[in-house]
């Protein structure tokens, strides 16, 4: 079983949850598929795990469920591009997946997808059920009103933690 570095602490405001991890050996290979640019680099990597509250079932369809992934999908690449900015000043590396396509959004290295269903599986236990050709998580409290979305760094833990946490206060005063 994979460590959790930290329990899933849910940043208000956002309606999104996260939690950090160290990336399992059973899912190396994937992750060093998606960035082999960071193959052998000192530090390792951490996976942060992001859920966000969806408004609607996604699992249905329709416009009004296209409207919810556009709006959820816009709040996690807000979310994920500043978290990225605040790590770079600190001198980490941070790249993050496009939810839609499974590829990475910043680096252009490779074609290879990311698996993120079977990643929240592996790292937060979460059960998965087939929606027509697509596979989805189900959250333990949410069910299928949820987003998954990942987020990569070198960051330590503890300061990848304190980045989200002070960048969701950023973003709550923003909105005051």
């Amino acid at each position: 079983s994979s460590k959790m570095a930290a329990a899933a602490t849910v940043l208000e405001g956002l309606d999104l949850e996260y939690t950090v991890h160290e990336v399992p050996r059973a899912h190396a290979d994937d992750v060093a598929a998606v960035f082999p640019s960071r193959v052998g680099k000192p530090g390792g990597l951490r996976i942060v795990q992001t859920c966000q509250r969806a408004r609607h079932d996604l699992v249905k369809t329709g416009l009004e469920i296209d409207e919810e992934k556009d709006r959820l999908l816009n709040v996690f690449c807000t979310w994920a591009r500043r978290l990225h900015a605040r790590l770079a000043e600190k001198g980490f590396w941070s790249d993050f997946i496009d939810p839609c396509s499974g590829l990475s959004m910043l680096g252009r290295d490779s074609q290879a997808v990311y698996d993120e269903v079977s990643a929240l599986s592996t790292l937060r236990g979460f059960k998965c059920a087939n929606a027509g050709c697509c596979k989805i998580v189900l959250h333990p409290e949410w069910g299928s009103f949820v987003y998954p979305a990942t987020f990569f760094t070198n960051a330590p833990a503890d300061t990848a933690d304190q980045a989200i946490r002070k960048l969701a206060h950023d973003m709550r005063q923003e909105d005051n």
